[in-house]
């Protein structure tokens, strides 16, 4: 099964082969929903599930013109915005990133993100203004700043184009992972490449090279917790800004620099709102409950994945052990120059040093 974020985990592993009931939602967040159980899931499980996928789209996809969170988009003088009680664990987590990134992350970045033309249209065309609008540094509005947060209510004074993909899709993983625990004891839910997975005995996941997808960098065992990777490689594109051409070739260029043809991705620093260039592929494990959590780290034991699927994005811009201090989680990491980082107790192993 391969999966579009580097990870991937073989259809001829006995772990894998034991979940024999799949069931697939393939329009779900974009990339497809899958889920492997032991035990079928009847027909009612599923019309939950599907019922679920949707409410959880209409309310956080900044891709539906119908979501709360376009709502916050349009609404030139903000408001008050009430979201679902079930997503407070959601907004601590994105709270916690935020702080210990020291605003690295930040969801506001999905206005950063549409200029330079990853948005709603998917245009992939960056505004002609981009250079000197990006990030907070040039003026855009700040979580702490624009935001504020009672619960599951959030007050703005402005419009906000919030993108809480660092999280979001791991936090519905979590979500559906729980629904489904009284119907099948083991089970593998893959969100295009972020895997929940509860399993007998250890799963293979064979870890994709950034730079050529039909390869594996590595390979890590998991058997019950989360494991999410993050790399720039598929959301990828190419576009010139108005004035700047030099005709170079596009790999060769970098938003920051003054050329015109540009290869743009869509893992930004929030700060400045530029493209990381010095990290190619992260991938991160994050534990279950399992009650040894330790006292100077926040549990998020209950959503393993939302966690790793914010710290995948999070070690693109924080290194390791800053935030090793507010999340349990084990990592690989592979730079640009293709040397690598991996955490002492990581599940597996890099093939490449």
């Amino acid at each position: 099964m391969q999966h579009h974020s580097g990870a991937s985990a073989a259809t001829d592993n006995p772990a894998v082969g034991s979940l024999r009931h799949v069931a697939s939602f393939p329009e779900a967040l974009g990339t497809g929903i899958v889920m492997h159980t032991e035990s079928a899931l009847d027909t009612q499980v599923l019309s939950d599930i599907g019922t679920m996928i949707e409410a959880y789209e209409q309310v956080l996809s900044r891709f539906r013109d119908d979501s709360l969170v376009q709502q916050m988009s349009k609404a030139e003088h903000g408001g008050s915005f009430d979201f679902p009680d079930y997503l407070n664990p959601l907004f601590e987590i994105v709270d916690l990133l935020f702080a210990a990134t020291q605003g690295s992350i930040d969801p506001l970045v999905g206005a950063d993100l549409v200029k330079l033309g990853y948005g709603p249209d998917q245009s992939f065309h960056p505004r002609p203004d981009v250079r000197e609008s990006l990030g907070w540094v040039h003026g855009r509005a700040r979580w702490d700043e624009a935001v504020t947060r009672h619960g599951t209510t959030l007050i703005t004074r402005q419009a906000v184009q919030c993108d809480f993909g660092a999280v979001g899709k791991g936090f519905l993983v979590d979500l559906l992972s729980e629904r489904c625990a009284e119907h099948s004891k083991h089970l593998l839910i893959d969100a295009g490449g972020d895997l929940n997975i509860r399993a007998a005995t250890p799963v293979s996941i064979a870890l994709e090279d950034p730079s050529d997808d039909e390869d594996a960098v590595g390979v890590a065992e998991i058997l019950n917790g989360s494991l999410c990777a993050s790399a720039p490689s598929r959301r990828r594109w190419t576009a010139e800004l108005e004035g700047q051409g030099t005709g170079k070739q596009p790999d060769e260029q970098h938003l920051g620099h003054e050329t015109g043809l540009v290869t743009l991705h869509h893992l930004l620093n929030a700060i400045d709102g530029m493209p990381v260039e010095d990290v190619m592929a992260t991938w991160v494990t994050s534990p279950n409950p399992s009650g040894t959590t330790p006292l100077d780290v926040h549990d998020f034991g209950n959503f393993p994945t939302a966690v790793a699927d914010g710290l995948s994005t999070a070690l693109f811009v924080c290194d390791p052990d800053t935030l090793s201090l507010s999340f349990p989680f084990e990592c690989a990491v592979i730079r640009n120059d293709r040397t690598a980082l991996v955490s002492r107790h990581f599940p597996g192993s890099l093939f490449i040093r």
